[in-house]
């Protein structure tokens, strides 16, 4: 095997990594991309590997918008309040620190998707409109959907992600599968 052949397979498999890290909270994501992409483009050359990392760049831009389109459509349509964002927010970061008490299975990975759940749905129930009555059944369950809205587009958005890394390496392995 050759070094061009070395650098390859190593840019490869850090690209390989950004389909797991879509979804799983411990690895990078779509930022795999651009960064094998580079370590490519430093082998081969920026006259020949170019393509590949704006490839790459582009997904992760992409992949960008799909995170924040996702959580923002998702909560808007139902005309959520700021506060839902911020507790959905705080709720991912408590979910990933595994700081929610009863996980015993999942872990970061179901506190991912408990604490913005959670974190929206009391973000709501806080700052909602009295129009729905005090503490009642009407608050409680425009908060408990503002807070599954804000989930489902967690999720559309990471089904996006993965789809977009998946792009990303075939791209990858397209236009650059040339040169080694």
């Amino acid at each position: 095997m050759n070094r061009m052949e070395l650098f390859w397979w190593l840019a490869l498999t850090i690209q390989l990594l950004a389909i797991p890290g879509t979804f799983l909270p411990v690895l990078p994501g779509l930022m795999l991309l651009p960064l094998g992409a580079g370590v490519w483009m430093w082998a081969a050359g920026w006259s020949s590997a170019w393509p590949e990392l704006l490839l790459a760049s582009l997904i992760l831009l992409l992949g960008w918008g799909a995170d924040v389109l996702g959580v923002a459509l998702g909560a808007a349509r139902l005309q959520a309040t700021r506060w839902a964002y911020i507790g959905a927010a705080i709720g991912l970061m408590v979910g990933l620190l595994g700081l929610l008490p009863a996980l015993p299975v999942g872990g970061p990975l179901l506190g991912a998707l408990l604490g913005p759940l959670l974190g929206a749905s009391l973000g709501e129930l806080i700052t909602a409109s009295t129009e729905l009555g005090p503490l009642g059944l009407g608050r409680l369950r425009r908060s408990l959907l503002v807070g599954l809205a804000v989930v489902a587009g967690m999720l559309v958005s990471r089904l996006a992600q993965v789809i977009l890394s998946v792009i990303g390496v075939l791209g990858f392995v397209l236009l650059s599968r040339i040169l080694v």
